[in-house]
């Protein structure tokens, strides 16, 4: 398996990401969360893991840059909006696509990354190839954006975390393209029940794997 630490430049400056991928790989999954959880956190870990498992690479991306993700941590304030976080995301999928142009990708985007997903998975249709979005705000991304998406979408929250699954639902009937909303029982927010978190990693490599990211 290879694994090494990448840049991807944009106009406020490169974000980092680390990019696996296994012996045998069928596909590319790019991870990224909103403002909120870098590349390092158990959550994109656990996902990653059961995906290199079912043979699909990975990109874990953190969407701010060091000194932004210092300014956040030090106020406790996020100020880097939907649109950027977008953009940033946008600019990993044409680096990772650039790469890996023999490889179909797809995008897990938790938190507000939930929104920037859909939103560049609507900028890049047939590039991208599928979305999930775990316990996240895809509402966020906007009407326009969430009609324009053509790729399959598996959105996942808990089953306990009444708000956001009260958005997701919306959000899964404004999507015009193949979407599902899969319920965790007894979840929380993060996922942080006993077992949630595995129910989620086995899931989203199950959804990759089926909507064509290792049979492509």
């Amino acid at each position: 398996m290879l694994s090494e630490t990448i840049t991807v430049p944009n106009g406020e400056g490169a974000i980092i990401g680390e990019l696996t991928v296994p012996d045998t790989v069928f596909g590319v999954a790019i991870l990224a969360h909103g403002s909120d959880s870098p590349r390092h956190s158990p959550r994109d870990r656990a996902v990653a893991c059961a995906l290199h498992d079912a043979a699909l690479g990975t990109l874990l991306i953190d969407l701010l840059t060091a000194d932004e993700e210092a300014a956040d941590w030090a106020t406790g304030q996020h100020h880097c909006g939907i649109d950027l976080l977008t953009h940033r995301l946008i600019a990993s999928v044409d680096w990772l696509a650039a790469r890996a142009t023999d490889l179909p990708l797809g995008l897990f985007g938790a938190s507000t990354g939930a929104a920037a997903a859909l939103g560049a998975a609507a900028a890049r249709p047939g590039i991208v190839e599928t979305v999930i979005c775990p316990d996240g705000r895809p509402d966020l991304a906007g009407d326009d954006v969430i009609g324009r998406v053509s790729a399959p979408v598996l959105l996942l929250a808990g089953g306990r975390d009444t708000e956001v699954l009260r958005l997701n639902r919306e959000t899964a009937n404004r999507l015009r393209t193949l979407s599902r909303l899969r319920v965790i029982p007894g979840a929380t927010y993060l996922f942080e029940e006993p077992g949630a978190l595995d129910e989620v990693a086995a899931v989203s490599a199950r959804w990759f794997a089926g909507m064509g990211l290792s049979h492509s």
